[in-house]
């Protein structure tokens, strides 16, 4: 009886040690269980077949089809203006990084849980994608969120105390000045534009050579925008089901 409790201890205790190893080797490896699950499926877009005249982010693709924008737009929720941003960053964003592999309905569930694509508060998009509305997140005062001092001078985000995250993107100001492209050739990059952010955030998800049709290239990017696990089991949420409603591209 004593060896049988003797050796029960032992298995109990190899388990533990087992599973803390395990854990530990998980962290070495720059792995965690964010990157366990699969990322969402890459959700399809029909693109036109010729130019309309309309400018498209940084004039390297083509805008969503006229017909498919107004059916994805209805199927998934999505104002069709801001879903034409999101089409277009996505492929533009993939032809600078080819290995990659964004999907729209990735930046579109980014556009969703940060600020509802630009609606958040009553706020809406107009013809040339400027949101309008209260697109200023709260101070960043260490009070609930992290503490970040003013790096702008209050320009973009009227506070010049501490910084706020900004545009239906939600940047903060010293991301955007890493970060900030002109998305719609007008020559600025601004973040209360959803074109301009829309594109910036494509290309911030896929830096540093991320694989976003990878688990943990998915996973790391999404967390890189927001440290949440929380935040990337929103996303990944959010654009699976406008992937499901579209369809994907595998």
């Amino acid at each position: 009886m004593l060896r049988l409790k003797r050796l029960a201890v032992f298995c109990v205790f190899a388990i533990c040690v087992i599973t803390a190893v395990a854990f530990w080797a998980l962290g070495q490896s720059g792995v965690d269980s964010r990157g366990v699950l699969p990322p969402p499926p890459r959700a399809e877009a029909k693109l036109e077949t010729s130019s309309t005249g309309l400018t498209t982010a940084v004039n390297i693709t083509r805008n969503a089809d006229a017909e498919w924008l107004i059916q994805a737009a209805a199927q998934t929720g999505i104002p069709a203006r801001a879903l034409r941003a999101y089409v277009g960053a996505a492929s533009a964003a993939n032809h600078f990084a080819p290995g990659c592999g964004i999907g729209w309905n990735t930046v579109a569930a980014v556009g969703f849980v940060e600020s509802h694509h630009g609606e958040y508060g009553g706020g809406k998009l107009n013809a040339a994608g400027q949101a309008s509305g209260p697109m200023v997140g709260p101070s960043l005062d260490g009070n609930g969120f992290a503490a970040i001092a003013d790096t702008d001078a209050g320009v973009l985000d009227g506070d010049a105390r501490w910084d706020r995250a900004v545009g239906p993107m939600q940047f903060i100001p010293s991301t955007w000045e890493l970060a900030g492209r002109d998305g719609n050739g007008d020559g600025e990059a601004d973040p209360f534009n959803i074109d301009d952010a829309a594109l910036s955030a494509a290309g911030y998800l896929c830096d540093r050579g991320r694989d976003l049709a990878a688990a943990n290239g998915w996973a790391e990017a999404i967390y890189s925008y927001n440290q949440s696990d929380s935040y990337v089991d929103q996303v990944r949420e959010q654009a699976t089901f406008y992937a499901e409603k579209t369809g994907t591209t595998g």
